[in-house]
């Protein structure tokens, strides 16, 4: 910056930032301003700017493999958009939550029983499938994450917990909606990218729900989660960064299990505990559990602690772990029935809950319920093709 004229004050100024930074933070403008701000040197003086000179953002470094992207300009070519177009997406104008026009909201809003998805539209959800795989997909996880993580899912995280002799199951509530913009951006300063780049980045990866859409939230809880910028539950971008923003949760829980003699994991929000432990440990761990989620920014759901033994049916995920990873009997049963009505009637008049692709709807679940289950596999897949083969007909 130019001020027009010499002051006293300059070269004090000048001289603590030389002391504070070995090398010109190049990547973080912000902070500098901060720091000299905190350092009292500009609060004492009266100072009237004449001429500001702007030097471009530049990566110092990336710790993982990922594209570096030295500013906005760059980040612009990299997503192949221009800077309006790129700002619009990134909508610093907040337009997505206080436009009227359907047309000029980048999310579209479906809500279930316990949870509110948002869907961005065809364009923003492009352009995130592109930062997933060009910009997070190189960053690390934590070893005990199975969900949305290649090479793993629920069968490995509930193959970890098989035939133990207790199981602790714990539920995070409102996962995504919990994470913060905040932290979004601390995952993208971490990787390495300048201040602006990751500002923009978090504002192209996270929202705030519209007004008119949180009137339907079920608790005030869950309101104020979804009034703040969060992650979109819905979003091709939000269960790789969740994971990334859980990873200090994923340390201290490892680090908690390892005390307790146990294993950890955790697919999404669920959060599991196995192995040889008494009832009172078992309170112990459950208090600790709740501390250190709650430390980290998340809450776990009340009604969703299960403490499971040996004798009880081990469920988690749906899979019932007490000897190998299977979908529970009566849910193969429902099946089965399902498919065998299909043989014997069609497939329209076995779709009751109406879905638009029935067939490949059953054959997804024959893949879940057949995975690694020989017996199961043939049965199920017998049946299905003598349903599709009998709807041919």
């Amino acid at each position: 910056m130019v001020f027009g004229r010499r002051a006293r004050w300059v070269r004090p100024a000048v001289d603590a930032v030389l002391r504070a930074y070995r090398e010109a933070p190049g990547d973080r403008p912000r902070e500098l301003a901060g720091f000299l701000a905190a350092s009292g040197r500009l609060g004492a003086h009266r100072t009237v700017v004449r001429h500001r000179l702007v030097a471009p953002t530049r990566t110092t470094r990336m710790r993982w493999p990922a594209p570096a992207i030295d500013d906005l300009g760059a980040l612009a070519d990299f997503l192949s958009l221009d800077g309006d177009m790129m700002d619009w997406f990134a909508d610093r104008r907040e337009i997505n939550r206080y436009a009227r026009d359907e047309r000029l909201r980048h999310y579209r809003y479906t809500w279930l029983p316990h949870r509110l998805i948002e869907a961005p539209k065809p364009m923003l959800r492009d352009l995130q499938r592109r930062l997933l795989a060009e910009v997070l997909a190189g960053m690390p996880v934590h070893e005990r994450v199975h969900g949305f993580v290649p090479g793993r899912g629920v069968h490995t995280f509930a193959a970890s917990h098989t035939g133990q002799e207790v199981l602790v199951s714990l539920d995070l509530r409102a996962f995504f909606s919990s994470i913060t913009a905040a932290r979004v951006y601390a995952v993208f300063r971490q990787a390495g990218y300048p201040e602006p780049v990751a500002h923009t980045l978090t504002a192209l990866t996270t929202t705030r729900t519209p007004a008119h859409v949180l009137r339907d939230a079920p608790d005030a809880t869950r309101a104020a989660l979804l009034r703040r910028p969060h992650l979109p539950q819905g979003a091709p971008t939000s269960p790789a960064l969740a994971n990334l923003c859980a990873f200090r949760l994923d340390r201290r829980l490892t680090g908690l299990a390892d005390r307790f003699g146990l294993h950890y994991s955790r697919y999404a929000d669920d959060l599991a505990f196995s192995g040889t432990v008494g009832d009172r440990r078992v309170g112990d761990l459950i208090s600790y559990v709740r501390a250190i989620v709650t430390e980290e920014g998340f809450r776990t759901h009340p009604g969703k602690t299960r403490v499971r033994r040996q004798g009880d049916r081990q469920l988690l995920a749906g899979l019932v772990v007490n000897a190998r990873p299977a979908v529970a009997r009566e849910d193969y049963d429902r099946l089965r029935a399902v498919l065998h009505n299909a043989g014997r009637h069609g497939l329209a008049a076995a779709n009751r809950e109406g879905h638009p692709d029935f067939a490949a709807h059953l054959a997804g679940r024959v893949a879940w319920m057949a995975h690694r289950h020989p017996t199961r596999a043939a049965k199920l897949h017998s049946l299905l093709r003598s349903a599709v083969a009998a709807d041919r007909q």
